[in-house]
Protein backbone atom coordinates (compact mmCIF):
# COMPACT_ATOMS: atom_id res chain seq x y z
CA UNK A 1 0.00 0.00 0.00
CA UNK A 2 1.20 3.75 -1.02
CA UNK A 3 0.63 6.51 1.22
CA UNK A 4 1.40 9.65 -0.43
CA UNK A 5 -0.02 12.59 -2.28
CA UNK A 6 -1.63 12.51 -5.92
CA UNK A 7 0.23 14.14 -9.18
CA UNK A 8 -2.93 14.60 -11.40
CA UNK A 9 -0.35 14.23 -14.44
CA UNK A 10 0.32 10.58 -13.51
CA UNK A 11 3.98 10.79 -13.43
CA UNK A 12 5.09 11.38 -9.79
CA UNK A 13 3.39 9.99 -6.46
CA UNK A 14 0.13 7.50 -5.65
CA UNK A 15 0.30 6.99 -9.69
CA UNK A 16 3.88 6.51 -10.27
CA UNK A 17 3.71 4.41 -6.88
CA UNK A 18 0.74 2.41 -8.34
CA UNK A 19 2.64 1.87 -11.40
CA UNK A 20 6.01 1.03 -9.80
CA UNK A 21 4.13 -1.63 -7.95
CA UNK A 22 2.31 -2.82 -10.75
CA UNK A 23 5.52 -3.24 -12.83
CA UNK A 24 7.51 -5.61 -10.33
CA UNK A 25 4.62 -7.64 -9.64
CA UNK A 26 2.49 -6.27 -6.96
CA UNK A 27 -1.07 -5.60 -6.22
CA UNK A 28 -1.54 -1.80 -5.64
CA UNK A 29 -3.34 0.03 -3.05
CA UNK A 30 -3.20 3.71 -2.04
CA UNK A 31 -3.93 6.11 0.61
CA UNK A 32 -4.13 9.66 -0.36
CA UNK A 33 -2.43 12.34 1.92
CA UNK A 34 -2.70 15.46 -0.61
CA UNK A 35 -3.65 16.72 -3.19
CA UNK A 36 -1.79 18.94 -5.64
CA UNK A 37 -2.25 21.00 -8.42
CA UNK A 38 1.08 20.28 -10.79
CA UNK A 39 2.07 19.13 -14.46
CA UNK A 40 5.75 18.27 -15.19
CA UNK A 41 6.94 21.83 -15.11
CA UNK A 42 6.19 22.43 -11.48
CA UNK A 43 3.78 22.61 -8.27
CA UNK A 44 1.30 25.04 -8.49
CA UNK A 45 -0.30 24.58 -5.25
CA UNK A 46 -1.07 21.62 -2.47
CA UNK A 47 -3.86 20.79 -0.36
CA UNK A 48 -3.96 18.59 2.80
CA UNK A 49 -7.56 16.87 3.33
CA UNK A 50 -8.20 16.09 7.43
CA UNK A 51 -5.93 13.88 8.90
CA UNK A 52 -8.93 11.96 10.64
CA UNK A 53 -10.27 11.35 6.87
CA UNK A 54 -6.71 9.56 6.04
CA UNK A 55 -6.81 7.48 9.26
CA UNK A 56 -10.31 6.37 8.09
CA UNK A 57 -8.46 5.09 4.56
CA UNK A 58 -5.85 3.12 6.62
CA UNK A 59 -8.31 1.42 8.79
CA UNK A 60 -10.44 0.56 6.28
CA UNK A 61 -7.31 -1.12 4.26
CA UNK A 62 -5.84 -2.82 7.58
CA UNK A 63 -9.04 -4.51 8.71
CA UNK A 64 -10.07 -5.72 5.02
CA UNK A 65 -7.30 -6.87 3.33
CA UNK A 66 -3.57 -8.39 3.76
CA UNK A 67 -0.71 -5.36 3.86
CA UNK A 68 2.66 -7.27 2.45
CA UNK A 69 4.17 -3.82 2.42
CA UNK A 70 4.17 -0.29 3.29
CA UNK A 71 5.40 3.03 0.88
CA UNK A 72 5.29 6.03 2.24
CA UNK A 73 5.98 9.24 0.67
CA UNK A 74 4.30 12.73 0.59
CA UNK A 75 2.87 13.51 3.83
CA UNK A 76 2.36 17.56 3.93
CA UNK A 77 2.49 18.64 7.65
CA UNK A 78 2.92 17.53 11.07
CA UNK A 79 -0.98 16.23 11.57
CA UNK A 80 -0.69 13.49 8.42
CA UNK A 81 2.52 12.52 9.89
CA UNK A 82 1.17 11.81 13.15
CA UNK A 83 -2.21 9.97 12.26
CA UNK A 84 0.34 7.76 10.04
CA UNK A 85 2.37 7.17 12.69
CA UNK A 86 0.01 6.35 14.68
CA UNK A 87 -1.71 3.83 12.33
CA UNK A 88 2.13 2.38 12.08
CA UNK A 89 2.36 1.93 15.69
CA UNK A 90 -1.00 0.02 15.81
CA UNK A 91 -0.69 -1.91 12.71
CA UNK A 92 3.20 -3.14 12.46
CA UNK A 93 2.72 -3.88 8.74
CA UNK A 94 5.40 -6.21 7.56
CA UNK A 95 7.55 -3.94 5.48
CA UNK A 96 7.73 -0.44 5.78
CA UNK A 97 9.72 1.99 3.20
CA UNK A 98 9.46 5.68 3.98
CA UNK A 99 10.13 7.76 1.00
CA UNK A 100 10.54 11.44 3.10
CA UNK A 101 9.12 13.45 0.46
CA UNK A 102 10.50 17.06 1.28
CA UNK A 103 11.73 18.88 -2.19
CA UNK A 104 10.45 17.76 -5.22
CA UNK A 105 12.90 17.37 -8.64
CA UNK A 106 11.52 20.81 -10.02
CA UNK A 107 13.14 22.24 -6.54
CA UNK A 108 9.54 22.99 -5.38
CA UNK A 109 8.94 22.30 -1.38
CA UNK A 110 6.60 19.55 -0.59
CA UNK A 111 6.56 19.33 3.05
CA UNK A 112 5.75 22.57 5.51
CA UNK A 113 9.47 23.46 7.61
CA UNK A 114 7.06 23.21 10.86
CA UNK A 115 6.80 19.01 9.61
CA UNK A 116 10.17 18.16 9.71
CA UNK A 117 10.52 17.45 13.30
CA UNK A 118 7.36 15.51 13.14
CA UNK A 119 8.82 13.37 10.36
CA UNK A 120 12.12 12.58 12.33
CA UNK A 121 9.58 10.67 14.78
CA UNK A 122 8.64 8.75 11.74
CA UNK A 123 11.94 7.35 10.93
CA UNK A 124 12.40 4.57 13.46
CA UNK A 125 9.59 2.93 12.54
CA UNK A 126 10.59 2.71 9.11
CA UNK A 127 12.49 -0.64 7.86
CA UNK A 128 14.35 1.42 4.97
CA UNK A 129 14.62 5.39 4.23
CA UNK A 130 15.23 6.27 0.45
CA UNK A 131 15.83 10.53 0.89
CA UNK A 132 17.68 12.55 -1.86
CA UNK A 133 20.53 13.82 -1.37
CA UNK A 134 18.84 17.28 -0.41
CA UNK A 135 16.12 15.84 1.62
CA UNK A 136 18.83 13.69 3.06
CA UNK A 137 20.94 17.10 3.90
CA UNK A 138 17.32 18.72 5.29
CA UNK A 139 16.95 15.61 7.83
CA UNK A 140 20.57 16.01 9.08
CA UNK A 141 20.33 19.57 9.01
CA UNK A 142 23.10 19.45 7.21
CA UNK A 143 24.45 21.34 3.35
CA UNK A 144 23.97 19.33 0.57
CA UNK A 145 26.48 16.70 0.02
CA UNK A 146 29.13 17.80 -2.41
CA UNK A 147 29.96 13.82 -3.60
CA UNK A 148 29.63 10.44 -3.11
CA UNK A 149 32.04 10.20 -0.06
CA UNK A 150 30.03 12.84 1.74
CA UNK A 151 26.82 11.53 0.77
CA UNK A 152 27.45 8.28 2.26
CA UNK A 153 28.99 9.69 5.21
CA UNK A 154 25.59 12.11 5.56
CA UNK A 155 23.62 8.27 5.24
CA UNK A 156 25.67 6.53 8.07
CA UNK A 157 24.92 9.54 10.01
CA UNK A 158 21.16 9.91 9.67
CA UNK A 159 20.78 5.79 9.71
CA UNK A 160 22.73 5.60 13.29
CA UNK A 161 20.33 8.47 14.37
CA UNK A 162 17.12 6.49 12.78
CA UNK A 163 18.29 3.26 13.43
CA UNK A 164 16.72 1.71 10.27
CA UNK A 165 18.85 1.42 6.79
CA UNK A 166 19.17 4.13 4.68
CA UNK A 167 19.21 4.08 0.66
CA UNK A 168 21.91 6.90 -0.42
CA UNK A 169 20.78 7.73 -3.98
CA UNK A 170 23.17 8.61 -6.15
CA UNK A 171 20.95 10.48 -9.04
CA UNK A 172 21.14 13.94 -8.15
CA UNK A 173 25.28 14.03 -7.75
CA UNK A 174 27.34 16.29 -10.14
CA UNK A 175 28.38 13.48 -13.02
CA UNK A 176 31.43 12.00 -12.20
CA UNK A 177 34.35 10.95 -14.24
CA UNK A 178 32.81 7.22 -15.47
CA UNK A 179 29.36 9.02 -16.11
CA UNK A 180 27.95 6.28 -13.20
CA UNK A 181 25.21 7.13 -11.04
CA UNK A 182 25.66 4.64 -7.64
CA UNK A 183 23.26 3.56 -4.99
CA UNK A 184 24.39 2.49 -1.60
CA UNK A 185 22.08 0.53 1.16
CA UNK A 186 24.15 2.21 4.65
CA UNK A 187 23.63 0.30 8.14
CA UNK A 188 24.83 2.12 10.74
CA UNK A 189 22.10 1.33 12.85
CA UNK A 190 23.71 -2.32 14.42
CA UNK A 191 21.46 -4.18 12.27
CA UNK A 192 22.21 -7.68 10.38
CA UNK A 193 23.90 -7.11 7.09
CA UNK A 194 26.58 -5.54 5.71
CA UNK A 195 27.35 -1.84 6.73
CA UNK A 196 27.46 -0.69 3.39
CA UNK A 197 26.78 -2.35 -0.02
CA UNK A 198 27.14 0.07 -3.00
CA UNK A 199 25.33 -1.46 -6.10
CA UNK A 200 26.42 0.67 -9.46
CA UNK A 201 24.85 2.18 -11.87
CA UNK A 202 24.62 4.03 -15.51
CA UNK A 203 23.58 7.21 -15.51
CA UNK A 204 21.14 8.67 -18.52
CA UNK A 205 21.12 11.75 -19.87
CA UNK A 206 17.46 12.54 -20.21
CA UNK A 207 14.94 16.36 -18.86
CA UNK A 208 12.03 12.74 -18.38
CA UNK A 209 12.94 12.12 -14.43
CA UNK A 210 9.76 12.99 -12.98
CA UNK A 211 8.81 10.57 -9.87
CA UNK A 212 11.87 8.89 -10.09
CA UNK A 213 12.73 8.72 -6.42
CA UNK A 214 8.36 7.85 -6.06
CA UNK A 215 9.04 5.00 -8.18
CA UNK A 216 12.58 3.69 -6.92
CA UNK A 217 10.83 3.60 -3.43
CA UNK A 218 7.69 1.70 -4.41
CA UNK A 219 9.55 -0.82 -6.91
CA UNK A 220 11.41 -1.65 -3.75
CA UNK A 221 8.90 -2.34 -1.58
CA UNK A 222 7.35 -4.61 -4.24
CA UNK A 223 10.59 -6.52 -4.56
CA UNK A 224 11.64 -6.54 -0.69
CA UNK A 225 8.26 -8.10 0.18
CA UNK A 226 8.66 -10.81 -2.80
CA UNK A 227 12.47 -11.66 -1.60
CA UNK A 228 12.80 -10.62 1.46
CA UNK A 229 16.60 -8.97 0.92
CA UNK A 230 17.30 -5.35 0.23
CA UNK A 231 20.40 -5.98 -2.15
CA UNK A 232 18.30 -8.21 -3.72
CA UNK A 233 15.65 -5.93 -4.04
CA UNK A 234 17.85 -3.38 -5.27
CA UNK A 235 19.87 -5.42 -7.78
CA UNK A 236 16.24 -5.89 -9.36
CA UNK A 237 14.80 -2.52 -9.30
CA UNK A 238 17.91 -0.26 -10.48
CA UNK A 239 18.15 -1.96 -13.96
CA UNK A 240 13.92 -1.87 -14.44
CA UNK A 241 14.73 1.83 -13.14
CA UNK A 242 17.67 2.31 -15.70
CA UNK A 243 15.54 1.16 -18.65
CA UNK A 244 12.28 3.59 -17.45
CA UNK A 245 14.71 6.46 -17.62
CA UNK A 246 16.19 5.47 -20.97
CA UNK A 247 12.44 4.90 -22.46
CA UNK A 248 11.05 8.03 -20.60
CA UNK A 249 10.91 9.75 -23.74
CA UNK A 250 8.72 7.69 -26.10
CA UNK A 251 6.10 8.79 -23.61
CA UNK A 252 6.46 12.75 -24.70
CA UNK A 253 4.47 13.61 -21.73
CA UNK A 254 4.19 17.38 -21.16
CA UNK A 255 6.72 20.10 -22.10
CA UNK A 256 8.76 20.01 -18.87
CA UNK A 257 10.54 17.21 -16.91
CA UNK A 258 8.49 14.26 -18.03
CA UNK A 259 7.51 10.99 -16.47
CA UNK A 260 9.34 7.79 -16.54
CA UNK A 261 8.07 4.39 -18.66
CA UNK A 262 7.16 2.60 -16.00
CA UNK A 263 5.68 -0.65 -18.34
CA UNK A 264 8.52 -0.23 -20.58
CA UNK A 265 9.71 -3.63 -20.38
CA UNK A 266 6.44 -4.64 -21.37
CA UNK A 267 6.43 -2.82 -24.95
CA UNK A 268 6.38 -4.65 -27.51
CA UNK A 269 5.49 -4.17 -31.35
CA UNK A 270 2.14 -5.17 -32.59
CA UNK A 271 1.99 -8.69 -32.86
CA UNK A 272 -1.14 -10.89 -34.96
CA UNK A 273 -1.54 -13.35 -31.27
CA UNK A 274 -0.05 -14.67 -28.94
CA UNK A 275 3.21 -16.76 -29.48
CA UNK A 276 3.71 -15.08 -33.27
CA UNK A 277 7.18 -15.33 -34.83
CA UNK A 278 8.17 -16.51 -31.11
CA UNK A 279 8.91 -19.90 -32.52
CA UNK A 280 12.36 -19.75 -30.83
CA UNK A 281 12.55 -16.94 -28.32
CA UNK A 282 15.75 -18.28 -26.75
CA UNK A 283 17.26 -17.19 -29.81
CA UNK A 284 17.49 -13.63 -28.56
CA UNK A 285 18.99 -14.42 -25.73
CA UNK A 286 22.41 -16.52 -26.70
CA UNK A 287 25.60 -16.17 -28.58
CA UNK A 288 26.97 -19.43 -31.56
CA UNK A 289 27.94 -22.03 -29.56
CA UNK A 290 26.84 -25.72 -28.51
CA UNK A 291 23.13 -24.52 -27.93
CA UNK A 292 22.51 -21.46 -29.88
CA UNK A 293 22.23 -19.07 -32.78
CA UNK A 294 22.47 -15.51 -31.88
CA UNK A 295 22.34 -14.07 -28.57
CA UNK A 296 20.75 -10.65 -26.95
CA UNK A 297 23.86 -8.12 -26.28
CA UNK A 298 23.25 -8.36 -22.82
CA UNK A 299 23.64 -12.15 -22.82
CA UNK A 300 26.49 -12.02 -25.26
CA UNK A 301 27.78 -9.67 -22.93
CA UNK A 302 27.50 -11.60 -19.67
CA UNK A 303 29.46 -14.77 -21.23
CA UNK A 304 32.40 -12.52 -22.37
CA UNK A 305 32.59 -11.88 -19.06
CA UNK A 306 32.43 -14.25 -17.09
CA UNK A 307 35.39 -16.19 -20.17
CA UNK A 308 37.32 -13.16 -18.69
CA UNK A 309 37.51 -13.79 -15.17
CA UNK A 310 40.05 -14.58 -13.51
CA UNK A 311 38.71 -17.64 -11.52
CA UNK A 312 37.79 -19.38 -15.21
CA UNK A 313 41.13 -18.69 -16.52
CA UNK A 314 42.62 -20.50 -13.32
CA UNK A 315 40.25 -23.22 -13.38
CA UNK A 316 41.05 -23.78 -16.95
CA UNK A 317 44.86 -24.20 -16.63
CA UNK A 318 44.53 -25.87 -13.27
CA UNK A 319 45.71 -22.46 -11.17
CA UNK A 320 43.19 -21.47 -9.29
CA UNK A 321 44.11 -21.43 -5.34
CA UNK A 322 42.60 -24.85 -3.86
CA UNK A 323 40.90 -22.12 -1.19
CA UNK A 324 38.70 -20.10 -3.95
CA UNK A 325 37.50 -23.42 -5.48
CA UNK A 326 36.32 -24.51 -2.05
CA UNK A 327 34.74 -21.35 -1.56
CA UNK A 328 32.93 -21.67 -5.10
CA UNK A 329 31.65 -25.36 -4.91
CA UNK A 330 30.92 -24.45 -1.05
CA UNK A 331 28.56 -21.45 -2.40
CA UNK A 332 27.72 -24.09 -5.30
CA UNK A 333 26.04 -26.31 -2.64
CA UNK A 334 24.47 -24.17 -0.86
CA UNK A 335 22.94 -22.57 -4.24
CA UNK A 336 21.86 -25.67 -5.83
CA UNK A 337 19.93 -26.54 -2.46
CA UNK A 338 17.83 -23.52 -3.19
CA UNK A 339 17.93 -23.98 -6.66
CA UNK A 340 16.38 -27.36 -5.96
CA UNK A 341 13.33 -26.10 -4.53
CA UNK A 342 12.79 -23.24 -7.77
CA UNK A 343 12.84 -26.32 -10.24
CA UNK A 344 10.63 -28.18 -8.39
CA UNK A 345 8.15 -25.11 -8.16
CA UNK A 346 8.61 -25.26 -12.28
CA UNK A 347 7.66 -28.98 -12.33
CA UNK A 348 4.53 -27.89 -9.95
CA UNK A 349 3.71 -25.16 -12.93
CA UNK A 350 4.19 -26.79 -16.12
CA UNK A 351 1.77 -27.21 -18.42
CA UNK A 352 2.37 -30.82 -19.77
CA UNK A 353 3.37 -33.92 -17.79
CA UNK A 354 6.38 -34.28 -20.01
CA UNK A 355 8.22 -30.73 -18.63
CA UNK A 356 6.39 -31.70 -14.91
CA UNK A 357 8.89 -34.78 -15.32
CA UNK A 358 11.91 -33.02 -16.65
CA UNK A 359 11.79 -30.13 -13.92
CA UNK A 360 11.37 -32.61 -10.93
CA UNK A 361 14.01 -34.81 -12.41
CA UNK A 362 16.83 -31.82 -12.97
CA UNK A 363 15.19 -30.94 -9.18
CA UNK A 364 16.19 -34.08 -8.17
CA UNK A 365 19.89 -33.82 -9.43
CA UNK A 366 20.75 -31.06 -8.07
CA UNK A 367 20.39 -32.86 -4.32
CA UNK A 368 21.79 -36.01 -5.67
CA UNK A 369 24.28 -36.00 -8.69
CA UNK A 370 25.44 -32.21 -8.05
CA UNK A 371 25.43 -32.52 -4.50
CA UNK A 372 28.12 -36.16 -3.90
CA UNK A 373 30.41 -34.27 -6.47
CA UNK A 374 30.19 -31.24 -3.63
CA UNK A 375 30.30 -33.38 -0.81
CA UNK A 376 33.50 -35.40 -2.27
CA UNK A 377 35.56 -32.21 -2.77
CA UNK A 378 34.67 -30.21 0.12
CA UNK A 379 35.22 -32.84 2.57
CA UNK A 380 38.15 -32.16 5.11
CA UNK A 381 39.31 -28.79 3.03
CA UNK A 382 39.14 -25.78 4.49
CA UNK A 383 37.87 -22.29 3.40
CA UNK A 384 34.50 -24.11 2.36
CA UNK A 385 31.68 -21.79 3.54
CA UNK A 386 28.95 -22.66 5.49
CA UNK A 387 26.70 -19.74 5.09
CA UNK A 388 25.43 -18.13 1.56
CA UNK A 389 27.69 -15.51 0.49
CA UNK A 390 26.13 -12.10 -0.37
CA UNK A 391 26.24 -12.65 -4.35
CA UNK A 392 24.73 -16.65 -3.67
CA UNK A 393 21.61 -14.95 -0.99
CA UNK A 394 20.81 -12.48 -4.00
CA UNK A 395 20.89 -14.96 -6.25
CA UNK A 396 18.30 -17.16 -4.72
CA UNK A 397 16.40 -14.28 -3.64
CA UNK A 398 16.18 -13.31 -7.49
CA UNK A 399 15.15 -16.92 -8.99
CA UNK A 400 12.31 -17.09 -5.52
CA UNK A 401 11.11 -14.05 -6.38
CA UNK A 402 10.13 -15.32 -9.91
CA UNK A 403 8.74 -18.43 -8.69
CA UNK A 404 6.38 -16.14 -6.78
CA UNK A 405 5.64 -14.46 -9.68
CA UNK A 406 2.86 -17.28 -10.25
CA UNK A 407 4.20 -17.34 -14.26
CA UNK A 408 5.82 -20.65 -15.76
CA UNK A 409 7.55 -18.98 -18.35
CA UNK A 410 8.81 -16.03 -16.35
CA UNK A 411 10.59 -18.86 -13.90
CA UNK A 412 11.75 -21.21 -16.25
CA UNK A 413 13.57 -18.09 -17.91
CA UNK A 414 15.01 -17.35 -14.78
CA UNK A 415 16.26 -20.93 -14.14
CA UNK A 416 17.63 -21.07 -17.98
CA UNK A 417 21.27 -19.55 -17.57
CA UNK A 418 22.58 -22.01 -14.90
CA UNK A 419 21.47 -24.75 -17.24
CA UNK A 420 23.19 -22.79 -20.01
CA UNK A 421 25.74 -20.96 -19.32
CA UNK A 422 27.05 -23.56 -17.08
CA UNK A 423 26.78 -25.73 -20.22
CA UNK A 424 28.52 -23.47 -22.54
CA UNK A 425 31.26 -22.56 -19.88
CA UNK A 426 31.63 -25.83 -18.71
CA UNK A 427 32.22 -27.85 -22.81
CA UNK A 428 34.72 -24.67 -23.16
CA UNK A 429 36.76 -25.54 -20.36
CA UNK A 430 36.45 -29.32 -21.12
CA UNK A 431 37.50 -28.77 -24.84
CA UNK A 432 40.75 -26.64 -23.77
CA UNK A 433 41.69 -29.58 -21.06
CA UNK A 434 41.25 -32.08 -23.88
CA UNK A 435 43.22 -29.74 -25.91
CA UNK A 436 45.91 -29.58 -23.58
CA UNK A 437 46.43 -33.51 -23.05
CA UNK A 438 43.17 -33.84 -20.39
CA UNK A 439 46.69 -34.42 -17.38
CA UNK A 440 45.08 -36.10 -14.94
CA UNK A 441 46.91 -34.78 -12.47
CA UNK A 442 44.86 -31.20 -13.64
CA UNK A 443 43.28 -30.65 -10.40
CA UNK A 444 39.96 -29.74 -11.08
CA UNK A 445 39.75 -32.25 -14.01
CA UNK A 446 36.36 -34.17 -12.25
CA UNK A 447 34.65 -30.70 -12.23
CA UNK A 448 35.77 -30.44 -15.81
CA UNK A 449 34.25 -33.61 -16.91
CA UNK A 450 31.13 -32.93 -14.97
CA UNK A 451 30.10 -30.11 -16.44
CA UNK A 452 30.80 -31.34 -20.31
CA UNK A 453 29.08 -34.09 -19.69
CA UNK A 454 26.57 -35.01 -22.60
CA UNK A 455 23.81 -36.14 -20.83
CA UNK A 456 24.02 -32.29 -18.71
CA UNK A 457 24.07 -31.11 -22.39
CA UNK A 458 21.03 -32.63 -23.44
CA UNK A 459 19.09 -31.26 -20.31
CA UNK A 460 20.31 -28.09 -21.09
CA UNK A 461 18.91 -28.26 -24.91
CA UNK A 462 15.61 -29.55 -23.80
CA UNK A 463 15.58 -26.57 -21.12
CA UNK A 464 15.77 -24.42 -23.72
CA UNK A 465 13.19 -26.00 -25.71
CA UNK A 466 10.84 -25.94 -23.40
CA UNK A 467 11.45 -21.96 -22.19
CA UNK A 468 10.69 -21.42 -26.62
CA UNK A 469 7.42 -23.53 -25.85
CA UNK A 470 6.27 -21.31 -22.80
CA UNK A 471 7.25 -17.94 -24.90
CA UNK A 472 5.24 -19.15 -27.25
CA UNK A 473 2.20 -19.68 -25.37
CA UNK A 474 2.93 -16.67 -23.81
CA UNK A 475 1.95 -13.00 -24.59
CA UNK A 476 4.06 -9.90 -25.73
CA UNK A 477 4.18 -9.17 -22.05
CA UNK A 478 5.11 -12.24 -20.75
CA UNK A 479 7.88 -12.63 -23.20
CA UNK A 480 8.91 -9.24 -21.58
CA UNK A 481 9.24 -10.66 -18.50
CA UNK A 482 10.99 -13.63 -19.41
CA UNK A 483 13.64 -11.73 -20.84
CA UNK A 484 13.98 -9.63 -17.90
CA UNK A 485 14.34 -12.43 -15.69
CA UNK A 486 17.00 -14.20 -17.93
CA UNK A 487 19.11 -11.13 -17.95
CA UNK A 488 18.97 -10.93 -14.28
CA UNK A 489 20.31 -14.23 -13.81
CA UNK A 490 22.97 -14.03 -16.41
CA UNK A 491 23.96 -11.18 -14.23
CA UNK A 492 24.06 -13.32 -11.48
CA UNK A 493 26.02 -15.98 -13.02
CA UNK A 494 28.63 -13.16 -13.70
CA UNK A 495 28.98 -12.27 -10.15
CA UNK A 496 28.74 -16.07 -8.92
CA UNK A 497 32.32 -16.93 -10.38
CA UNK A 498 33.32 -14.01 -9.71
CA UNK A 499 32.90 -14.17 -5.72
CA UNK A 500 35.48 -16.24 -5.04
CA UNK A 501 37.78 -13.66 -5.65
CA UNK A 502 35.95 -11.26 -3.60
CA UNK A 503 35.22 -13.43 -1.10
CA UNK A 504 37.52 -16.31 -0.75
Amino acid sequence: MAIAGSDPSGGAGIQADLKSIAAMGGYGMAAITALTAQNTRGVRSVHVPPAAFLTEQLDAIAEDITIDAVKIGMLGDAGVIDAVRAWLERTRPAVVVLDPVMVATSGDRLLQESAVAALHTLLPLADLVTPNLAELALLLDEPVAAGWAEALEQGKRLSALAGTTVLVKGGHLEEDADGGCPDALVNSAGLPGSETVVVPGERVDTRNSHGTGCSLSSALATAYAAGGDWEAALRRVKPWLLGALREAGRLDVGTGNGPIHHFHHLAQPAEPGPGAGTEHFTERLREPGDFATGLEPLAAEGLSEIYALDFIRGLADGTLPEHEFAYYLGQDALYLNGYSRVLSRAAALAPTEAEQLFWSRSAAQCLEVESELHRSWLAGRAGAPRRQGPVTKSYVDHLHAASLAGSYGVLVAAALPCFWLYAEVGAALHAQFLAAGADESHPYAAWLRTYADEAFAESTRQAIRYTDAAARRGSAAERGAMTEAFVHSVRFEVDFFDAPRLHA
